[in-house]
């Protein structure tokens, strides 16, 4: 087992712990325009509570598994965290997921990107060089790309990111340039040390000349997330501004005719994190934030026991043993 001093001076294997660790105010992540959403109306905590515990919504959801891959540990979960005496680092396993909602008034839409069809082969990725080797490209293993799964499915009306981790937007060179994506606040403008390596590979997978959309959050009056957006303005789909792993981070509240779904993003990345109430580790930009973030998602999941929570990057068991989450 590694002693929390030992890890925190061992060679950082991730450029995103790096990142996370470094002094360097760094640059802007990237150079793409945003503007305002026209989507959404601001709304609150209260109201996406009254939401989940009407009986049925209207809109159709879809969890589409698009990748295995692997990645260090102490990026997903904090392991200097007293829950986590004893979890070693190492890879852990994961899954990059993506989710289709439709709305019959307002059509087809994405919650974050999947994987690009480009990523299936390494020779044409759009990620290569350090950034590949160090975010272990090579155990990429693409089940479902996005160009594929759009010429089936047919096209969308917009992408709902969660952040604009490389990992979350992946898909989008599959998506036409005249898709709006919508992401939280301050993504982009967000400086970072890591953005020296990542800026010119987050700009390529968005495109230059698309055009972000940022939600516009206002204040929420219960003070129980930082912000809450009615996306559709009939309490079918709520934004929630979940700050910490990104500024911008973004959970969505989905009510379908079988319940509602939890999409937390990486607010939690694991299986492991969410049921001990763990926040993720060196992959975030700001630990503290992440903690009340984490903790204000499992309130509103353990206050509605009938929501399935689809975590950032593994699947959650509902029926497994959940240790307690402070209060925020």
């Amino acid at each position: 087992m590694t002693s929390n001093t030992t890890r925190t001076s061992l060679k950082l294997s991730s450029l995103f712990a790096l990142a996370a660790l470094s002094l360097t105010p760094g640059c802007s992540l990237s150079s793409v325009g945003v503007k305002p959403s026209p989507l959404g109306e601001a709304s609150s905590t209260e109201r996406v509570i009254e939401a989940v515990r009407q009986p049925a919504g209207v809109v159709r959801f879809e969890r589409v598994e698009a990748a295995d891959w692997a990645v260090d540990r102490a990026g997903l979960i904090n392991l200097d965290h007293p829950r986590a005496e004893g979890l070693e680092e190492g890879l852990e396993p994961i899954v990059i997921p993506f989710y289709v909602i439709e709305h019959p008034a307002h059509g087809r839409f994405l919650i974050d990107s999947g994987v690009a069809a480009s990523f299936r082969d390494p020779e044409t990725a759009p990620v290569s060089g350090l950034v590949a080797s160090e975010m272990n490209m090579d155990r990429l293993v693409v089940r479902q790309d996005t160009r594929t799964w759009l010429a089936d499915a047919g096209p969308v009306k917009g992408v709902f990111l969660t952040h604009l981790h490389l990992d979350h937007i992946m898909g989008l060179p599959d998506v036409p340039l005249d898709v709006p994506v919508y992401t939280g606040p301050g993504e982009t403008s967000a400086t970072s040390f890591i953005n020296l390596f990542v800026r010119g590979v987050t700009d390529d997978l968005v495109h230059r000349d698309r055009v972000l959309y940022e939600w516009d959050f206002a204040p929420d009056p219960q003070r129980r997330f930082e912000g809450v957006v009615d996306v559709f303005g009939d309490g079918s789909v709520f934004a929630l501004h979940t700050p910490g792993h990104t500024p911008g981070h973004t959970s969505y509240l989905v009510r379908t005719a079988e319940g509602a779904h939890l999409v937390v993003g990486d607010a939690s990345h694991t299986e492991w994190g969410w049921t001990r109430c763990v926040e993720p580790g060196q992959f975030s930009s700001d630990i503290p934030e992440s903690v009340v973030s984490l903790r204000r998602l499992r309130g509103l999941a353990d206050a509605s026991p009938a929501v399935t929570v689809h975590l950032g990057h593994q699947h959650h068991d509902a029926g497994g043993d959940h240790q307690d989450c402070p209060a925020p």
